[in-house]
């Protein structure tokens, strides 16, 4: 799930390998310095399709732990689940389906507040273990660089 572009940056793509649509997560940084904001870029690809948008977190605003949180439930629970970044520029709904899958719906939005465009994606995953190791590669993604203002590894 997590390899590295040619910056040395970590990047993490969601979704199977030659499945309609896919996600990468890639660029993280603090743009200033030591506050606790983290922005990343996440980028939305299929035959058809390439939809971005810059992400704002304060450090990452407990998406990992939402995830983790899926993953200790992995027996299931009733209706959605949802996440929202900082500024709402990416949000997530968790649905547990039969069979043992979760369904995330991931939502990519430019200026939430006027809905200029927004666009969203399902990847599906099973219970437990993919949840879990999902759940491990954001939190590598969103922690696994110097805590300095270049963001690099």
């Amino acid at each position: 799930m997590i390899d590295y572009a040619d910056s040395g940056r970590p990047q993490m793509h969601v979704g199977e390998p030659g499945a309609a649509v896919r996600l990468l997560f890639s660029r993280p940084e603090r743009p200033y310095g030591d506050d606790p904001t983290l922005d990343f870029l996440v980028r939305a690809r299929g035959e058809h399709l390439s939809v971005e948008t810059l992400v704002r977190t304060w450090d990452g605003d407990g998406l990992d732990g939402f995830l983790a949180s899926l993953a200790e439930d992995f027996r299931g629970w009733e209706g959605a689940r949802t996440w929202r970044s900082l500024e709402h520029d990416l949000s997530l709904s968790a649905e547990h389906r039969s069979g043992g899958h979760v369904h995330l719906t991931w939502g990519l939005h430019d200026r939430p507040v006027s809905d200029a465009w927004r666009f969203e994606a399902t990847t599906v995953h099973a219970a437990g273990e993919d949840m879990r190791a999902l759940a491990d590669a954001l939190g590598t993604f969103l922690t696994g660089y110097s805590q300095g203002t270049s963001g690099a590894l």
